[in-house]
């Protein structure tokens, strides 16, 4: 690590207050070991890649495996973030990771995104899970300007999901059409069948590559063909690789076999010529920065695995910053939301982070920091746990409803990209406010713990039965106990269920679910990626309620 300039040691190590022979510390610590083997355990499942039977019979064609065309294709020191791999989990009538391996990573010397159908998973076939994710994926690059490589086997549209998956799938070739024109390159190498639908996946490409022997893209196979035409034909002279590279053009390169496939990819995007638009600070580039002065291991002992006990937001921010130097914003005013600016390997960025529920001047505070970050030009970071705004007569008096607003204006005009990580509660127009998932950040991440909802799943179930026994003393109706006991405890569970973070991450709620060790370096890998693109912010928030 290089010599620190006087300058960088300005702002001072924050202190901690940590005890970590507390029997708290060492609660939480043993709860999250819980937490983090359950993670483990999830992820192995769903990174598999179908039944061995379906591995076997691929393997006897001679064919690499969905993540080993993404391992090769991939600089060998390169990291790689996996995006959206809990994707479809424990849906009955989807596929885990629907069907896709894909995240970021550097090719040649260039981030990309890159992504593999998994052939033994159903054909490799399109379902709903399928396409969200696609759709995910192509928003991702066309934000952050990160080429594309798409690695292609698949049957198609699964077309027993022919409804929702027509209708979503469809907006996938829009999507590549889009990225073509906002100057974002993709490639697309094609293993084995790309079907129907699926042939525009490589006709929408700025490039392709196609394996002899093994790539075959039409619109209509043969048996669709002589059905529709009479016409009777095979599938290696109706779309089979060499056709398409000698006489329809649809094939840039022909490559010999699935390595040289992966070879010519890597090839396209070493000849790119690809630059980083954005002014990525050069001690990132360098690696010139301070660790944390304290361990990310602290993290676990710090946040309790149960989101109802509250935590110091601070206490996580000097565990993720450079040096543990994190400068705050009016730290005396709104104390219930923790505002400040740090760096993050190197990169500056501004924080907010929850520390209790949001109050009028917490409001206020942030809607300034905000606008200070767009006129630095500085990179939101927002760490969430928050259970919404406060509620009663006193604070509708305040004008929590103006100061809330001004919030969401702030967020939503906002144009210096922001991360999100959800390391509690996310619930109400809290999650709005810290830029959740409907506020498009550039990335978001949740921890093992999370919840995200309206509202708590009790106090939801408690509103909703108080609203009942009041329009039942409003027609004079009596209220039958047991049946009125039963249906709150439905309800209850049915909103924990939909609250838990594997169902809102199945459903492409985040862009994954991490280890909060691991969440410096998911921050600083996504802080670089953002930079592939100019970083400014803007100063139009429309009419704010004063």
């Amino acid at each position: 690590m290089s010599t620190l300039t006087s300058r960088d040691h300005l702002v001072q190590r924050h202190p901690t207050a940590v005890n970590k022979t507390s029997p708290e510390y060492k609660n939480n610590v043993e709860e999250w070991q819980g937490l983090i083997d359950e993670l483990k355990e999830r992820l192995k499942e769903a990174t598999g890649e179908g039944k061995p039977k379906s591995i076997a019979l691929h393997r006897k064609r001679g064919q690499l495996s969905a993540r080993e065309r993404v391992e090769l294709v991939l600089d060998e020191d390169s990291p790689f973030l996996e995006l959206c791999a809990l994707a479809g989990y424990d849906q009955d009538d989807m596929t885990l990771g629907g069907s896709l391996v894909s995240g970021i990573g550097l090719v040649s010397g260039v981030m990309c995104v890159v992504s593999a159908n998994v052939a033994t998973m159903a054909g490799g076939a399109m379902n709903e899970t399928s396409a969200l994710k696609g759709g995910r994926l192509h928003q991702i690059a066309i934000q952050n300007k990160l080429p594309t490589v798409t690695f292609v086997q698949s049957a198609g549209a699964n077309l027993q999901q022919q409804f929702r998956v027509f209708h979503r799938g469809g907006a996938g070739f829009r999507n590549q059409a889009i990225q073509s024109k906002a100057g974002v390159p993709s490639c697309c190498v094609v293993f084995g069948s790309s079907t129907a639908g699926g042939a525009y996946t490589p006709g929408m490409s700025d490039y392709v590559i196609m394996v002899k022997k093994q790539a075959q893209v039409f619109l209509g196979g043969p048996p669709l063909v002589q059905m529709a035409t009479g016409e009777i034909t095979d599938s290696e002279s109706l779309g089979g690789a060499d056709m398409h590279s000698r006489v329809s053009g649809v094939s840039d390169q022909l490559a010999n076999d699935e390595f040289d496939g992966i070879r010519k990819a890597r090839e396209w995007v070493a000849n790119l010529n690809w630059e980083q638009k954005g002014n990525l600070p050069l001690r990132h580039m360098k690696c010139e920065y301070e660790e944390p002065h304290y361990p990310a291991d602290e993290l676990l002992g710090i946040v309790s695995a149960n989101i109802r006990i509250p935590f110091d937001a601070t206490e996580v921010i000097i565990r993720l910053v450079d040096g543990s130097r994190f400068t705050p914003f009016k730290p005396n005013y709104g104390g219930n939301l923790v505002c400040g600016w740090a760096f993050i390997q190197g990169i500056p960025v501004g924080i907010l982070a929850n520390n209790n529920v949001i109050f009028t001047q917490e409001a206020n505070k942030a809607t300034q920091f905000i606008q200070l970050c767009n006129m630095k030009n500085t990179p939101l970071i927002y760490l969430q746990n928050i259970t919404g705004f406060m509620v009663g007569k006193r604070y509708e008096e305040e004008g929590i409803i103006k100061a809330g607003s001004r919030f969401i204006n702030a967020v939503s005009n906002s144009t210096v990209p922001a991360i999100t990580i959800m390391m509690g509660a996310s619930y109400g127009a809290g999650n709005y406010a810290m830029c959740g998932r409907a506020y498009e950040p550039r990335f978001l991440f949740s921890w093992p713990n999370s919840k995200c909802s309206v509202m708590g799943a009790e106090q939801l179930t408690g509103v909703l039965d108080l609203v009942m026994r009041q329009g039942a003393a409003r027609m004079g109706q009596k209220i039958d106990e047991e049946l009125a006991n039963d249906r709150k405890a439905m309800f209850q569970a049915s909103v924990e269920a939909e609250s838990d973070v594997y169902y809102t991450s199945s459903r492409l709620l985040d862009d994954g679910i991490i280890d909060p060790r691991d969440t410096r370096t998911v921050l600083g890998f996504c802080l670089s990626a953002i930079y592939n693109h100019k970083v400014e912010g803007g100063n139009l928030y429309g009419v704010s309620r004063m």
